[in-house]
This record gives C-alpha cells, structure tokens and sequence, in this order.
C-alpha cells in the first residue's frame, strides 16, 4: 500500500464518483479503478459499494478512510518538518473539543500570528479519546483536554455538596440573626432598667 493510492482512495472515497475522482486527480478512469481494485485485494476487504452513479463506502472502507487520511497528513506534516527555513513557518496542528477557554486560545494564536506570519493553524475539533489518540499518533502537535469530566453521580454529588453548603450559610447568616435580635433585647432590657429609653 502506498500513499499515492491512499490519496486515490482519499478522492475517490469524498467524491464518491469514479469519473469525477479521476479528473480530479489527472487519471483515466480505468487506470483509477484498477487501482482502487488491486487495493481492495491487498486488504481482502471491499471498499465501496458501486452503484451506476454513485459510489459509497462499505464499513471498512469508512474505516480505511480514516487511517488513509491520517497517514496522508502524517507524512506531509513529516515533509514539512524537514524543509529547513530561515524564518519559523509551518503548521501547528491543535486539537481540542469545545471548551469554554477557547477564546484564550484565540487570543494566544493572534498574538503568536502577529510575531510569525508564516505559521499557520490546522485545529481539529472532537472528544478527549479521539484528541489523545490523534496526538499519540503524532498527527496533533499540542491539544487542550478537559481531564477529571465527573459522571452522573459524581455531579450530584457536587452538586449536593454545594447545596450542603449553601445552607450552612443560610444556617449561619440566621444565628447571627438570632443572636442580634438577643442582644437588641438584652440592650432596649437594660436601658428600660437604668430609666434609659
């Protein structure tokens, strides 16, 4: 298998036409099909469905469709890595998923763009699992994470905890009460006593 017929597959697989693919890619038709073909025979797997207009993917081609694609941007993150510049340039692949910090991180790549033009941002956006497994794979230079998402039950009991607390406030806000209105008692008791009014 090799990436040239990764990418055939790639285009193959988003245009989801044979003809279409093939013109994109500067091919005939036949010499893409043969290619696709010898493919699905090295993986003994099919790929796609073909109907007489369109062409959609099986489970495993949908599967393939993701290793493809991650390794066809592994191996051009791994040329651009190699070209050697003067001036810092290149791509920062950032993964993350939606996170309320994000306008930090925003702000961070504006101000990181302003000191080096050159530098451009791929962001990928998706869970922690696909985030940690994309820069395990070398395809995301840094990622944000949300570590420690609590359950169900564990929010509860944050939640009940924060109401626990809430009314040891209240609790305590009304024995000083308490104790105001004791000593407002104790005074008016006291000056009635000593003639005072």
């Amino acid at each position: 298998m090799d990436l040239r017929v990764l990418k055939y597959f790639l285009a193959m697989a988003r245009e989801e036409n044979i003809t279409k693919a093939a013109a994109l890619l500067h091919l005939t038709q036949p010499t893409l099909s043969r290619q696709l073909m010898q493919l699905e025979e090295e993986l003994g797997v099919k790929l796609f469905q073909r109907s007489r207009h369109r062409i959609v993917l099986t489970d495993d081609g949908m599967l393939l469709r993701r290793r493809a694609q991650e390794l066809v941007d592994l191996a051009d993150k791994t040329v651009q890595e190699f070209r050697k510049e003067p001036e810092l340039r290149g791509v920062i692949s950032i993964g993350s998923g939606d996170l309320e910090g994000m306008h930090l991180l925003a702000g961070w790549l504006a101000s990181f763009q302003a000191l080096h033009p050159q530098v451009t941002y791929q962001l990928y956006s998706g869970n922690a699992d696909n985030t940690r497994e994309r820069i395990e794979g070398g395809m995301l230079d840094l990622a944000l994470l949300l570590e420690g998402k609590a359950t169900g039950a564990e929010r509860l009991r944050m939640l009940e905890k924060k109401r626990a607390a809430a009314l040891d406030e209240i609790h305590f806000k009304e024995r000083q009460l308490q104790r105001l209105d004791y000593l407002r008692h104790e005074i008016r008791k006291t000056q009635k006593g000593t003639g005072g009014k």
